[in-house]
């Protein structure tokens, strides 16, 4: 009896060879298909100690460098693919985004991780290849970014963070354009809703891919006026604007209409608002030690606000202030450039930030809508090894009002305001109009991911130093008053400094 003889063995391994050759791009696809289920994040999260009685923040805000002046903060974004397309198809796709976000963390701040201090930032389904080739849908919220002012911890080009509708964007190989319409009543007054008709417009070029882009960027408000509606705005060119910031319109009306309580208002004229914000960009880079630059101008016209309430012979009174607060403009010019000054070892931010606000129907109270601000902020790391760095920053700011003293230079300044006499019933604050800003800042950072100023997570230990022209330019429990019963009697405070361990990150 004869056995038929099965394959060779140099046969088999030539088969199971051209076998796995041919299942290789089916294996290769399904590695490429991503998870249907995303996260991401940020989270940053600090302790301060500060010995000088204030609140664990260097100095006001983010305009000094947001470095040692910012609060605790946190975010997950979570993405979950409902229709997923083969890469390089042009099947239609579908995804569903949600962002939460917060400012407190247990025992980082006063809030101590209270839920109270956390909400949904957004909701909004995502689908492409629907209708339009290259066009992106999007339909919920509508927050649209381009690149940050990091060292400011400002996005000057966002458009829509307040709009719920619905945007088309679309990719071509050197430009994007998108366009959106939506609503905007809940973001400008949450608990007095009216519609506010939003529409958006934008446009990026990329001239020179890699070097060289520019983009223009447009979004329109308009709230109709609606006859009968509570929380429509309507006409107050009868009100007064002192009288409107001292909050003494009602009593001013009776004093001078005795008698005529029933007719303060006697016929409310209904009128609509328009609200704008126009933005440039151009961005550029790979030249030289510079590896990137994100300059931006921008210009915005304010909703005006709808009105307030006044308690006045036991009675609550509603006046409207659209007339007195439709006149608000705000333009301002931001840049960031990232510079790799030696490779490998030292690498630097700078940042540079103007801003003028001003108000047409302000004359008397100085204020943040009507002031000047300039700033400039350097950061500079240096690579001691591949996860030591060392970092050191510095920034210089002035702001200055516009109407009338707003600073507080010294302890007794309260007898110096108003020119230098003493007025109880005066609009200005202290003895200056002007603040001067210094900061400096050094520490060691360990950097787990190994070299580069945006490294993260980041761990640092840092030092800060702050000195302001103004007294105690700092979040603070000090009681600012001069009666002689008071206990808390501090001394005089330009310099402040704080010891700061934190943590930062992007996951």
């Amino acid at each position: 009896m004869r056995y038929k003889r099965g394959p060779s063995m140099r046969v088999l391994p030539a088969r199971l060879g051209a076998l796995l050759l041919l299942l290789f791009p089916l294996v290769t696809l399904a590695d490429a298909t991503r998870d249907r289920f995303g996260a991401a994040g940020y989270f940053r999260i600090m302790t301060r100690p500060d010995f000088s009685g204030g609140s664990g923040q260097l100095g006001y805000y983010w305009l000094y460098g947001r470095l040692l002046n910012e609060s605790p903060y946190g975010e997950l974004n979570l993405r979950l693919d409902v229709l997923q397309a083969a890469p390089g198809s042009d099947e239609v796709w579908a995804e569903v985004h949600s962002r939460f976000s917060g400012t407190s963390f247990r025992s980082a701040d006063p809030g101590n991780g209270s839920f109270l201090n956390f909400r949904a930032d957004y909701l909004f389904v995502r689908a492409g290849n629907i209708l339009l080739d290259r066009v992106t849908w999007q339909l919920g919220t509508l927050e649209d970014r381009w690149n940050d002012l990091h060292i400011y911890d400002q996005r000057p080009a966002t458009l829509l963070w307040d709009t719920v509708g619905l945007s088309g964007t679309y990719q071509g190989d050197r430009y994007d354009v998108l366009l959106a319409v939506g609503d905007s009543g809940y973001t400008l007054r949450p608990q007095k809703y009216n519609t506010v008709l939003t529409g958006a417009a934008s446009f990026r070029y990329r001239l020179i891919p890699g070097h060289l882009e520019v983009g223009l960027r447009g979004q329109l408000g308009y709230e109709p006026k609606v006859q009968g509606n509570r929380n429509a705005l309507y006409r107050s060119e009868y009100v007064n604007y002192e009288d409107y910031v001292r909050r003494e319109v009602v009593q001013r009306y009776f004093e001078a209409n005795p008698g005529l309580e029933d007719y303060l208002v006697p016929d409310l004229a209904p009128r609509s608002a328009l609200s704008y914000r126009a933005i440039g960009y151009v961005g550029f880079g790979g030249l030289g030690p510079l590896i990137w630059d994100n300059l931006y101008l921008t210009f915005e016209k304010k909703h005006p606000d709808q009105g307030y309430t006044e308690r006045y012979r036991n009675r609550d009174w509603t006046v409207f202030i659209a007339d007195q607060t439709d006149e608000r403009y705000e333009a301002s010019l931001g840049n960031e450039a990232y510079i790799k000054l030696i490779p490998d070892k030292l690498e630097a931010l700078w940042g540079v930030w103007l801003g003028y606000a001003y108000n047409n129907d302000n004359a008397i109270k100085p204020g943040d809508d009507d002031r000047i601000i300039a700033s400039t902020v350097v950061r500079l790391q240096y690579f001691l090894t591949e996860r030591v760095h060392l970092l050191m920053e510095t920034s210089i700011a002035r702001e200055k009002s516009q109407n009338g003293n707003a600073y507080r230079n010294h302890v007794d300044s309260v007898f110096t305001s108003t020119r230098g006499i003493p007025d109880a019933r005066g609009l200005e604050f202290g003895d200056s109009d002007t603040r001067d800003t210094w900061q400096g800042k050094v520490g060691v950072v360990l950097n787990p991911t190994g070299r580069g100023i945006y490294a993260r997570p980041s761990l640092r230990l840092l030092y800060g130093l702050q000195y302001s022209s103004q007294h105690a330019a700092f979040g603070n429990s000090f009681v600012d008053s001069l009666n002689q019963y008071n206990q808390y009697v501090g001394p005089e405070r330009h310099w402040h400094s704080v010891v700061a361990i934190e943590a930062e990150g992007w996951f």
